[in-house]
């Protein structure tokens, strides 16, 4: 378990949010509705009920039942392909279940910092060697479809006006640069100079391996040490989910989603915007 800050303002919960998530928490009251909702969000693309019913051990007229129930809260969508269902997840969801669990009890506080990185990643500033493989890293990144909306990597001359000094990144494993990171201000206007928009990257064959981590670790804790910072913030596609859980291990709280915000490759997407005060 991980110790949070305590909300201290004596505030309550909306009576209108206490019903939605009342409503919510009483469909996944079975336990079997609770398997079947992480049986199809583990399922990328979705699956049909009869697949469905058949990794969860249950008749299809019973995984049927608790699919429209699922679906009729909110956590799923159907959609008819052919003769058969294909069940998928709703992606709002994703990022609206876990802060109403936050909202509830009280600890959508920041906590101190994200846990550190493995041993076997060193962090440091960035350096001017260090562009090749921040641009490298940066296309792997863009290659995913779920890192970013950019669709080619910006000059060098770009990111090095555009980010803070101070606040730019590189963790290196087993001696060559494995990631990145970076923070730059979100407005020229002065009420927002505290405000930063952060990134993290991963190379494609370093990621799992606690890289992220470490970098988001020694980002948050340079922003905490700035007194000229007060907000982090990041948005993130909902389907990378990874970097969600990181972000929210470091202590980024979930703003809202912003549906539809924008175009990539002719589809219009969704992302999570998450924010973390200092602390």
């Amino acid at each position: 378990m991980t110790a949070l800050d305590s909300p201290t303002d004596g505030s309550t919960l909306d009576a209108d949010d206490a019903a939605t998530y009342a409503h919510w928490f009483a469909s996944l009251g079975d336990p079997t509705r609770v398997r079947l909702l992480h049986a199809v969000a583990t399922s990328p693309g979705g699956v049909n009920v009869g697949d469905l019913a058949h990794r969860v051990g249950i008749s299809q007229s019973t995984c049927s039942h608790h699919v429209r129930n699922l679906a009729d809260v909110g956590f799923l969508v159907l959609e008819k392909v052919g003769t058969a269902t294909v069940v998928r997840v709703n992606q709002a969801c994703c990022t609206g279940l876990p802060h109403a669990a936050d909202a509830v009890m009280g600890t959508v506080a920041t906590v101190s910092c994200c846990p550190p990185g493995p041993p076997d990643v060193a962090v440091r500033a960035l350096a001017d060697d260090d562009w090749g493989d921040v641009r490298r890293i940066y296309a792997e990144g863009i290659d995913t479809g779920d890192a970013t909306f950019e669709t080619e990597v910006p000059a060098t001359d770009e990111l090095d006006a555009k980010w803070l000094a101070g606040h730019r990144w590189v963790a290196v494993l087993e001696g060559r640069v494995a990631g990145w990171a970076s923070a730059s201000p979100t407005s020229s206007r002065a009420c927002y100079s505290g405000v930063a928009e952060t990134s993290v990257y991963v190379a494609a064959d370093a990621r799992g391996r606690g890289v992220g981590r470490a970098l988001l670790n020694q980002q948050v804790m340079a922003a905490d040490a700035d007194d000229g910072l007060w907000t982090l913030q990041t948005s993130i596609f909902p389907e990378n989910r990874g970097s969600l859980s990181l972000h929210r291990s470091a202590g980024f709280r979930i703003v809202g989603l912003r549906e539809r915000i924008g175009q990539l490759d002719g589809q219009w997407r969704d992302t999570v915007l998450l924010e973390r005060r200092a602390s």
